[in-house]
């Protein structure tokens, strides 16, 4: 296993620590460098350690069993148990592993140590895109919804008087195998480890079971060490008729809604063949998050 990495990024005030799959990109608005300078620090010594304890839990993080409602096996580090809290509210009604939320648990993770510090009036943590954010009063967060083939959505802001404090995105051609077609799926969460498991739930709803143009094929033939083992993804997504693209988007609309409901999340933007879904806030704040309509 290679060594955790650290180097500060443009004018000084963005960190980058790199370990292995681990890649974070950390801002922080702080009134003097100083202060800047000690949160970095107290960010890459938590880090350092992170990758260590989520392997030596890996065999637990990759079972169904670790994610069962009520009571599953309980991890023993902090990022591992952030990532089982994220998913059991889902494994009643779906399959999912803690993993589902790995990339949100340790963007939060950081976060935490950032936030600690009264001064930091604004910070983020984006893992891949997973981003974990601390907002001071009336500071906001802006960013783009970008499409995993970097595509350009839309934008959101986020500001300090709404419950947002994560950002997450998944689909087809990201970082991890989907069980469904959409092209990404990015969701507004109450953190970002919420936001990311919530993310691949949707993005597998997004789905046309049986339809001959959806290639699937074994996850562990894509890698041999996936938490999802034999379970069919997808592959390949062929021609889609303009109505097949409307059913896959109503059915993950429907699972989106349903965790807006529960209070799992607080919206969400789904897109699919230059079609979309927007719910929940994305879709009730017009002036706060605006989302591109596709031709």
């Amino acid at each position: 296993m290679d060594k955790p990495s650290a180097r500060l990024l443009g004018d000084g005030n963005r960190l980058h620590l790199q370990h292995g799959p681990i890649d974070l990109v950390i801002g922080v608005d702080a009134p003097t460098p100083s202060i800047r300078r000690l949160a970095f620090q107290s960010a890459s010594r938590r880090f350092n350690g992170i990758l260590t304890e989520l392997v030596a839990e890996l065999p637990l993080l990759k079972t169904a069993g670790a994610s069962a409602e009520p009571y599953g096996p309980e991890p023993k580090g902090s990022v591992a148990r952030r990532m089982t809290r994220a998913t059991r509210p889902h494994a009643a009604t779906n399959f999912v592993t803690p993993m589902a939320a790995v990339a949100g648990a340790v963007a939060d993770e950081i976060l935490h140590v950032l936030a600690t510090n009264p001064a930091i009036t604004r910070a983020y943590v984006n893992n891949g895109g997973d981003i974990a954010l601390h907002l001071g009063a009336a500071t906001q967060y802006a960013a783009l919804i970008s499409g995993l083939d970097g595509s350009a959505h839309g934008r959101i802001v986020i500001n300090a008087t709404t419950r947002v404090r994560g950002i997450a995105t998944s689909g087809q051609g990201g970082r991890s195998l989907s069980f469904g077609i959409a092209d990404s799926v990015t969701v507004l969460g109450q953190n970002a480890a919420r936001a990311d498991v919530a993310a691949t739930l949707i993005a597998n709803a997004v789905d046309l079971p049986g339809a001959s143009a959806i290639i699937r094929t074994p996850a562990r033939d894509h890698d041999p060490d996936s938490d999802l083992g034999r379970r069919l993804v997808v592959a390949h997504v062929g021609p889609l008729a303009v109505q097949e693209i409307a059913q896959a988007l109503d059915a993950g609309a429907r699972a989106a809604q349903t965790m807006v409901r529960d209070g799992l999340i607080e919206g969400a933007a789904l897109f699919l063949r230059h079609s979309q879904r927007i719910i929940g806030q994305l879709a009730h704040n017009p002036t706060q998050y605006k989302v591109m309509k596709h031709a």
